[in-house]
C-alpha cells in the first residue's frame, strides 16, 4: 500500500496530503518537493496517515526527498517573493488600488506567482497582474481572502496576551457562532467575543461541547423554579459545576444538580 503524508508548505499552514508510492523513505519533518496543480511545491511532511481507505492514484504525488540545492533554491524563492511584495506594493498604490497585499509566494519551480490581499470589496486588479507579470514572466495570481485568513497571515497577540492561536498553531480555521458564546455565559460584547480580525474568537470552539454537555438540565438566568423554599428566579448559572443560584423572596439559594447527572 503506498503511504499517504500530510504536508504543508508554510508554517501552521493548512494540510494538504500526498501519496509517496513505495519506493521512498520518509518520516515526519522530512522536507519534500511534491506535484501541485499550480506547479512543483517545496513542503513539509507534518503526520502520517497509516489506515486509510484512500486510492493513491486520488492524490498528487512527492516527487522526492528534498536536497541541500532545494532548500537552497527555496530560500532564494522566499527573497524574491519578498522583494516582489514590495513591488507589488509599490504598483498598487500607484494604480490608487484600494487593497493591502499582505504576501507574495512563488511556487518551487517559479511557475506561478501568488499575491493574498484584503479589500472591503472587490478590486480591479488587471493593470497590477498584467505589469506583474511582465516583471516576473510567470503566472501571477491574486487572491482575495477574507478577515480571519489576513488575522492567520500577519499574526499579532490575543486577548490573552499569547500569540493568535490562527497564526501560531491552528492548522485550519473552523467554524465559529454566536449560540457559542451564550452556551458559554460571556457577555455579549464586541470587545469580550471579537479577536483582532473582528470576527468571533476561534477559541470559543475549544470548550464549547464541554459546556453543552453541562448545561443539560439546568435552567437559564431568568427563569422561575420551585424550590423547597418555595418559588424563586435563577439569578446566576454556574454551568461547569453544574450550579445555580435562586432568589426566593429576597433569600440567595443555591442549587447543585447531583453528580450523576454530570456523567
Amino acid at each position: 500500500m503506498a503511504k499517504i503524508f500530510g504536508i504543508n508548505f508554510k508554517e501552521n499552514g493548512k494540510v494538504y496530503y500526498f501519496s509517496a508510492g513505495e519506493n521512498f523513505d520518509l518520516e515526519k519533518d522530512d522536507n519534500v518537493i511534491v506535484e501541485t496543480e499550480k506547479g512543483q511545491q517545496f513542503g513539509k511532511i507534518i503526520s502520517e496517515i497509516k489506515d486509510h481507505d484512500i486510492k493513491s492514484g486520488e492524490l498528487k504525488e512527492i516527487l522526492r526527498k528534498s536536497t541541500k540545492e532545494d532548500y537552497n533554491q527555496y530560500l532564494r524563492n522566499q527573497r524574491d517573493a519578498t522583494q516582489a511584495l514590495t513591488n507589488a506594493r509599490k504598483i498598487a498604490e500607484e494604480l490608487k488600488l484600494e487593497m493591502l497585499i499582505i504576501d507574495a509566494t512563488f511556487t518551487f519551480d517559479k511557475k506561478q506567482l501568488l499575491f493574498n490581499f484584503s479589500a472591503d470589496g472587490r478590486i480591479d486588479f488587471r493593470e497590477l497582474a498584467k505589469r506583474l507579470a511582465g516583471i516576473y514572466r510567470t503566472r501571477i495570481e491574486l487572491r482575495q481572502i477574507g478577515a480571519r485568513d489576513k488575522a492567520k497571515e500577519t499574526g499579532g497577540l490575543g486577548q490573552c496576551g499569547r500569540g493568535l492561536c490562527c497564526n501560531s498553531f491552528l492548522g485550519k480555521i473552523d467554524s465559529v457562532t454566536m449560540n457559542m458564546a451564550k452556551n458559554q455565559a460571556i457577555a455579549l460584547n464586541p470587545s469580550r467575543i471579537n479577536g483582532q480580525c473582528g470576527r468571533l474568537l476561534c477559541c470559543l470552539t475549544y470548550e464549547n461541547d464541554e459546556y453543552s454537555r453541562c448545561q443539560k438540565g439546568m435552567p437559564y438566568i431568568g427563569q422561575s423554579i420551585k424550590t423547597k423554599s418555595g418559588e424563586g428566579t435563577v439569578i446566576s448559572v454556574d454551568i461547569l459545576n453544574r450550579k445555580y443560584t435562586v432568589d426566593v423572596e429576597g433569600e440567595k439559594i443555591t442549587v447543585e444538580l447531583k453528580p450523576e447527572h454530570n456523567r
